[in-house]
């Protein structure tokens, strides 16, 4: 256990630095984004957060106010200097999280968030250790002292090893400790052995145990084996990573930490997504009235239908997928299935979303030959995707691995059920009652659970809005994740890994 002092704040509010590479509103190119602004939001009621953000060129700073003078932060041998800029996240809720970005234009300030035209920036590792590190100089340049630094995925890994490494003696953050959350483990940081050099740290912690990943540096690896205490975003996924077909090769690792993990699902903001109030839809309606709602509901259908130019048939079941288009979300497989299926003639799909290129290519040629039937918009598109949402009967997503998903949680928020592969946050937030699950993964297997949906929709309207009406009920709130990420602090106070690899 660490000295009391460590523990003192347990009884008050936490004092919790989040960090991670992208976080709504500010900059995103994916569901860590989405995932990492909710929960600012959401614990902001139970602590004192503050989230370090990287200052991208797509943020706009004009408005934000510079908090100190620039500092300097050691990279590869020399001194870089930083500069913080301060915001809020807006919004009309009571003490929204304040937001640290770290300015370093040389490194930040480019089109793109980790890449451009496809292609990683080639020193990807210089920018998120310099990241790392400001962010750790940043907060004790403005006296920012956290109990807590909340680490979100690989480009913040290095963070919890200078905690325990070059920072373990720094009075400063005596009383810190280090969670990392693991949002998606087959995105690691892996680099050449120079950019452990560039870090900085001592020579012997290049070792299997704690740094070295097959002679190159792994910064998710860092993060896991350092921090006091460990998340995934769903149950599931947490001991899905901890077997040798979803472990992306770490598995031995995080077997080695399992008793420091917890798999706590990711909420969605039941304010936003709501069809009662979602200014987006055509129509909004309440499915509590059973009534007035589904025919709210089918009213949402017709309009989509007549928007995107399908057939304005009610009689059609209606799939809706809005998603990345690639194999991970098992695309190639809907793309597979889907002209059988549209060749019965009483059945359409509408798809959204942007990716694989040779993916869009196929959708867009199953579109140009099935018009009425099929659209494919090759875009993200937040307006149309809650359109989608309400319209729908079902919900395509037979993922072959998802760490957490928030499609599924929002469309069933909508009454829409989901269709969904066995796996991560699918298998957490899906049961047969309030949807369909995939027996394999495999194409065969989403073929029959399609047909077994538009069977019951079709022949049981009674049972089938019995099921909607369920799924819509269901608390995605952040209420209970709250409450489990408090507990997986209080945890990480009384659990630190010493620079020796033990526990005190």
């Amino acid at each position: 256990m660490k000295p009391a002092s460590k523990l003192a704040n347990v009884q008050n509010k936490f004092k919790v630095m989040l960090t991670a590479s992208e976080a709504v509103p500010f900059c995103k190119t994916g569901g860590l984004a989405d995932a990492v602004g909710a929960l600012a939001l959401h614990l902001a009621p139970w602590a004192e957060v503050a989230l370090f953000l990287p200052k991208y060129k797509s943020v706009d700073a004009k408005n934000f106010l510079s908090p100190g003078a620039p500092f300097s932060v050691p990279l590869a041998g020399q001194m870089e200097k930083v500069r913080l800029f301060k915001t809020k996240i807006p919004g009309q809720r009571k003490n929204n999280p304040a937001v640290y970005f770290v300015d370093h234009p040389e490194l930040f300030e480019r089109e793109g968030l980790y890449a451009v035209e496809g292609r990683d920036y080639p020193d990807n590792s210089r920018r998120f250790t310099l990241f790392s590190r400001a962010a750790l100089e940043g907060a004790r340049s403005i006296g920012l002292r956290p109990d807590i630094i909340h680490c979100h995925d690989w480009q913040t890994g290095l963070i919890p090893a200078y905690l325990k490494t070059l920072y373990h003696s720094d009075p400063f953050y005596d009383s810190t400790a280090a969670v990392m959350t693991i949002h998606n483990v087959a995105y690691q940081g892996v680099f050449p052995y120079q950019a452990f050099e560039e870090a900085g740290f001592p020579g012997e912690e290049f070792r299997m145990e704690k740094f070295e990943f097959h002679g190159k540096i792994n910064f998710l690896k860092a993060g896991i084996v350092y921090a006091d205490s460990i998340s995934t975003v769903s149950p599931t996924y947490a001991k899905e990573i901890q077997r040798s077909d979803q472990g992306a090769g770490l598995e031995g690792v995080i077997q080695n930490r399992q008793d420091a993990i917890a798999g706590i699902l990711n909420g969605i903001d039941i304010k936003l997504w709501n069809p009662v109030t979602d200014p987006h839809i055509f129509v909004r309606y309440d499915l509590s009235d059973a009534q007035r709602g589904f025919k709210a509901k089918m009213r949402n259908k017709a309009l989509l239908q007549e928007s995107l130019g399908l057939n304005t048939d009610p009689r059609a079941f209606l799939l809706g997928m809005v998603s990345r288009l690639d194999h991970q979300k098992g695309v190639d497989w809907v793309a597979q299935v889907l002209p059988h299926l549209l060749d019965q003639g009483d059945l359409q799909c509408v798809i959204l979303g942007a990716g694989d290129p040779e993916l869009q290519k196929i959708l867009r040629e199953l579109a140009g030959r099935r018009p009425k039937c099929f659209r494919a918009i090759i875009e993200f598109n937040d307006p149309l995707a809650r359109q989608i949402y309400a319209a729908s009967d079902c919900f395509l997503m037979p993922s072959r691995f998802e760490p957490c998903g928030l499609a599924q949680m929002i469309a069933m928020r909508y009454g829409t059920l989901p269709i969904v592969s066995k796996t991560g946050g699918l298998a957490d937030t899906v049961t047969p009652d309030k949807g369909f699950i995939l027996e394999e993964q495999t194409a065969a297997a989403l073929v029959k659970e399609i047909e077994e949906a538009a069977k019951l929709w079709r022949k049981e309207p009674g049972q089938w809005q019995e099921m909607a009406l369920r799924a819509a009920q269901t608390d995605f709130s952040w209420t209970a994740s709250i409450q489990r990420y408090l507990e997986l602090y209080r945890r990480a106070l009384g659990r630190t890994v010493r620079p020796d690899g033990l526990t005190k």
